[in-house]
């Protein structure tokens, strides 16, 4: 692992990828202390202006936007109550009640302090489990990755909060899209309707850029989001010896949680904010203190995010399958480049693999830099006028879309997608299943089919291996979870009635 990592700061070292990870950083402490423009918009709308770079440079620059935004998020959380990111939305809970008490500084300082932890020890969880998963992976078979498929889409809906059903819903949805164009093994054409453009499928970032992109604008010019900044002096951003003691095990607490959450399908910086959060109240030392402003409420999901946010690389490394939305941009983005993500990764992109694992450590390292002492520029983001910096974006994804592919046709999918994208959320649809469907469908259809062709026809070939039949029984008992909670909300609501 010591040669590997060698390997990985070589090449996160270069003046290009330094580069790269700075841009990074910066641009999702932006977006992070933005309202209403998260990592999946930005890197959706990034993707086409990664086409040129090399694929461990592209790599580090999206991963920097993501991770970054955590860091962004918990800024206008504490000083003016706006979440810039989901995520940050239980650190303004305590964090700006310490704002209100005069202690703004200590309250930046925990959250980046517990930020960098977080990311820095999650960075060497990655480092430490990726080989031996994808050693593990390496033993799979068709019908092994047919049933991890299955069980990544199942777990995404269960997992990814809002109505399961609606959930699945989408999941179909993008696997049914992701089924239009040439058929590889038959050479027919697929729901093309006859349009020439539509032979080869809907583009990646087509897709990603509408739902999530061209939606969010629809839906931020509906918002607008208002805060004031808090009086409190920000002389002091560090800790004294006691909130030093006092924030300790509750970034322990919120770096093991969030990591355990960021692994599995379906998780995510919000879903590991909030359990971090609800778990300090639960077993933490002052836990009855939090939401009165205590620096616990600021470490723990400040901790969680961010240890979520880089622990989600980990299935995209080494199994290929994308934890959540962002991780299936991650996957368009390797795919452009030629990349098949997985097992086999480690040893034909062992620079792009390591590459990106080293890139962590020196991103968590820019942005404490970034965060604590240009404070100041984050907050003045928030002046800049709604109505010159959505036009300004839309703008700019149309261009985006037409240079990958120079067809108006994908511009306007592009901009079909977006209205879809914002009145499916109107319906409590949440967008992000459809995309993983859309990456993941193409990967079940190929192992579905080549586990078709080795039992010659025999379904029983997904039960009668072991590792395919207890991932299986995983996905059962998720949709199982899934039904009864379903079940068991109907009967509560009927009960209010």
């Amino acid at each position: 692992m010591l040669d590997n990592l060698a390997l990985g700061f070589a090449v996160a070292a270069s003046l290009e990828n330094l580069g790269a990870c700075l841009l990074g950083a910066l641009l999702g402490t932006a977006i992070g202390v933005l309202p209403g423009i998260g990592p999946v918009t930005t890197i959706s709308l990034l993707l086409p202006l990664t086409f040129g770079m090399e694929p461990a440079t592209a790599l580090i620059m999206l991963a920097g936007i993501y991770y970054g935004a955590q860091y962004g998020g918990s800024t206008t959380s504490i000083l003016m109550n706006v979440p810039g990111e989901v995520s940050a939305v239980v650190t303004a809970i305590d964090g700006h009640k310490m704002a209100r008490n005069g202690e703004a500084g200590a309250a930046l300082a925990a959250a980046a302090i517990g930020s960098f932890v977080a990311g820095t020890v999650v960075a060497l969880l990655v480092a430490a489990s990726g080989p031996i998963l994808a050693s593990v992976a390496l033993a799979f078979g068709p019908p092994e990755y047919f049933s991890l498929v299955f069980l990544g889409l199942i777990a995404s809906a269960v997992l990814g909060g809002g109505s399961p059903m609606k959930s699945i819903g989408m999941l179909l949805g993008g696997i049914a899209l992701s089924f239009i164009g040439t058929d590889l093994q038959t050479g027919q054409q697929r729901f093309t309707f006859g349009i020439a453009a539509l032979y080869d499928g809907i583009g990646f970032t087509v897709l990603a850029v509408g739902l999530f992109g061209i939606a969010e604008i629809i839906r931020s010019v509906e918002s607008s989001v208002t805060g004031r900044i808090s009086n409190a002096k920000l002389s002091t951003l560090w800790l004294s010896p006691t909130q030093w003691r006092r924030i300790t095990a509750p970034t322990a607490r919120g770096t093991a949680f969030g990591a355990l959450i960021g692994i599995l399908p379906g998780g995510g910086a919000s879903l590991a904010s909030l359990g971090a959060y609800a778990l300090e109240r639960r077993v933490g030392r002052n836990g009855r203190s939090l939401g009165t402003g205590a620096i616990e409420g600021v470490a723990a999901p400040e901790s969680a995010n961010n240890a979520a946010a880089q622990a989600s690389f980990i299935p995209l490394l080494t199994l290929g399958i994308p934890s959540n939305a962002v991780m299936a941009l991650m996957i368009g983005a390797l795919m452009v480049h030629g990349i098949q993500p997985g097992p086999r990764m480690l040893d034909a992109q062992p620079a792009v693999f390591w590459g990106l694992i080293a890139s962590m450590w020196f991103g968590n390292l820019m942005l404490l830099f970034i965060n604590l002492p240009m404070i100041g520029v984050w907050v003045s983001l928030l002046r800049v006028p709604r109505s010159l910096l959505y036009p300004s974006i839309l703008i700019f994804c149309c261009v985006g879309i037409y240079s990958v592919s120079y067809s108006l046709f994908d511009v306007a999918l592009t901009l079909g997608f977006g209205f879809i994208g914002y009145f499916v959320v109107k319906l409590g649809c949440p967008p992000a299943p459809m995309l993983i469907g859309f990456v993941l469908g193409p990967m079940l259809e190929e192992n579905l089919i080549r586990s078709m062709l080795l039992s010659r026809g025999d379904w029983s070939i997904f039960v009668e291996r072991p590792i395919s039949a207890g991932l299986l029984a995983l996905a059962a008992l998720a949709l199982a979870v899934m039904v009864g909670g379903a079940a068991r909300s109907r009967r509560i609501g009927d009960g209010d009635e």
